[in-house]
């Protein structure tokens, strides 16, 4: 069942899990992160890391997308208001071009 939290995450390419994370705690989770406490506590102490790098005198937060690559899979993180959303994709290698 989608509701209007999770609406499109499911149709990501790749992916192969999510969590929609708040200050409260994990909000919905799917996949290979369902019920992955750990994981949303670790993704939102970097969050919070990161938001510390604010410019002087800017509310906005300094990002709003943040990747976490590792060999085989990526973490796509982007915050959105009050949320933290978070998609678990297959990382695709390629094969770097010749010029």
């Amino acid at each position: 069942m989608t509701t209007a939290l999770t609406q499109g995450l499911e149709r990501i390419p790749d992916q192969v899990g999510y969590l929609v994370i708040s200050e409260e705690g994990v909000l919905a989770s799917a996949g290979e992160l369902e019920n992955d406490e750990h994981t949303a506590a670790v993704i939102m102490q970097m969050v919070q890391t990161a938001c510390k790098f604010r410019l002087h005198g800017c509310a906005e937060p300094p990002f709003k997308r943040m990747s976490v690559m590792f060999d085989d899979h990526v973490y796509a993180v982007t915050v959105s208001g009050q949320k933290v959303f978070v998609v678990k994709r297959h990382n695709t290698q390629r094969e770097p071009m010749q010029v």
